[in-house]
């Protein structure tokens, strides 16, 4: 399993909306409310394995919650 870091914007006043939207999809390991230019951070594995097609994962599952405004990906590759 590979982790891969998502932080996303969320529309005003919808943080703790989206927040309860994807604990209710049972998807994500971490998840952070963060200061700056995104309101949360939050870590999914995905099954490196079966290469999983992590921007359809993040179209179909992410994007979709109402009251997201805008996702940031960062892959990993190794840990130290």
């Amino acid at each position: 399993m590979k982790p891969v870091f998502i932080q996303l914007q969320c529309a005003p006043g919808q943080t703790y909306a989206v927040a309860d939207a994807i604990y209710a999809l049972e998807i994500v390991s971490e998840l952070y409310s963060t200061s700056g230019e995104y309101d949360l951070l939050m870590k999914v594995y995905v099954d490196a394995s079966v290469h999983e097609d992590i921007g359809k994962f993040i179209n179909e599952k992410i994007s979709s919650i109402p009251g997201i405004v805008r996702t940031l990906t960062t892959l990993t590759f190794r840990a130290f």
